[in-house]
């Protein structure tokens, strides 16, 4: 059903409500996922292949570097969801981060302190030496559990251990909600590799939803894979439209912005591709427009656009300016868009 919102004048934590025109309140949150595009510090960790992005590496990764992609991180991610939310996002995911020490200079930025963000980070065994995490508002969403779901390679193979699943639960807006952040093997591997991931992915979402029904899920991250490959298609179970969707199965929003209208969130030899995702479960959504919004709700959803993260001119205006180019050094932001997405419920009066 097709409902018009007016400004409600009351902001609750970092959410605005809304009332409809039959005077309902709501509660809107927004959920974002971004990968950052290697936030590497300028010090060695052991065990880690981080020697590009030290100060006699390939970037010549230096204090000034680093000190301006940790500026431009924070100011992106400040401005996720303040299309309508003034005051931001409740929980963004992320991905491509080295360790704790760059969350912990990450939230030592001015806009992020003002936010009050946090982290939840596990260091993980990939060999580049990137993790997932999640940055989330604690007068917001209120962490009970976080762990990480190592992926496993069903061939065996154990030389090229990647990014576990991170996996965090709590509170938002009263309702259990879980996230799993995801950073899947790149695209220098095989298919079945990610296929791989969707199916482990979709059997830790069933054991969650099996242990408590009550709980929301959403599946975010830098899958490598379109919202239309096997991967995520097939294995995660996220499918192109809410009528397909049945127990157990996400809601793929993006599958119909990356083909209906030709948008996406990297550029790849003058073609976009859409790997940055958030997908919902079955009670997350809206099926036939009569919910209640008794529970969370997907409201809406797009890819996160500012001229600051767009090249401006040249062969690849309008892609997104990304740190480094050829060797030389933009100052840019990431080689990724963000994604948000709106999340309502009805207030309690």
């Amino acid at each position: 059903m097709k409902r018009t919102f007016i400004a409600f004048a009351t902001i609750l934590l970092l959410c605005i409500a809304y009332t409809t025109a039959q005077d309902r309140k709501l509660i809107v949150h927004a959920v974002c996922f971004y990968n950052l595009e290697n936030l590497f510090d300028t010090c060695h960790d052991a065990h880690k292949n981080d020697y590009d992005f030290l100060p006699n590496g390939s970037f010549q990764w230096n204090e000034n570097k680093y000190t301006n992609k940790l500026a431009n991180m924070a100011r992106a991610i400040c401005d996720l969801g303040t299309d309508k939310l003034p005051y931001g996002a409740s929980i963004i995911g992320v991905s491509e981060v080295e360790n704790d020490k760059v969350l912990d200079d990450l939230m030592a930025q001015p806009s992020m302190q003002k936010r009050g963000y946090k982290y939840v980070h596990f260091e993980g065994p990939d060999k580049r030496g990137v993790d997932c995490a999640l940055i989330y508002n604690p007068k917001a969403y209120h962490v009970t559990k976080s762990f990480h779901k190592p992926y496993v390679y069903e061939n065996g193979d154990t030389s090229r251990q990647t990014r576990p699943f991170l996996c965090v639960q709590g509170k938002l807006a009263g309702d259990n909600l879980t996230v799993i952040v995801c950073h899947w093997p790149s695209r220098g591997h095989e298919n079945v590799f990610r296929e791989y991931a969707g199916k482990q992915v979709r059997a830790l979402t069933d054991s969650i939803r099996q242990a408590d029904p009550t709980q929301h899920i959403m599946v975010m991250g830098d899958m490598n894979d379109d919202p239309d490959n096997t991967s995520m298609a097939k294995y995660m179970g996220a499918r192109r439209k809410m009528k397909e969707v049945g127990d157990g199965d996400f809601f793929n929003p993006w599958w119909d912005i990356l083909r209906k209208k030709g948008q996406g969130t990297l550029s790849y030899q003058g073609g976009w591709n859409l790997f940055d995702q958030i997908v919902c479960s079955r009670n997350m959504l809206d099926m036939d427009g009569t919910k209640d919004y008794k529970e969370l709700t997907l409201y809406g959803y797009h890819i996160f656009k500012r001229d600051y993260l767009l090249q401006q001119d040249g062969k690849y205006k309008g892609t997104p300016k990304r740190t480094h180019a050829s060797g030389v050094w933009l100052n840019g932001f990431s080689d990724h868009l963000p994604t948000v997405t709106y999340i309502v419920k009805e207030m309690k009066n």
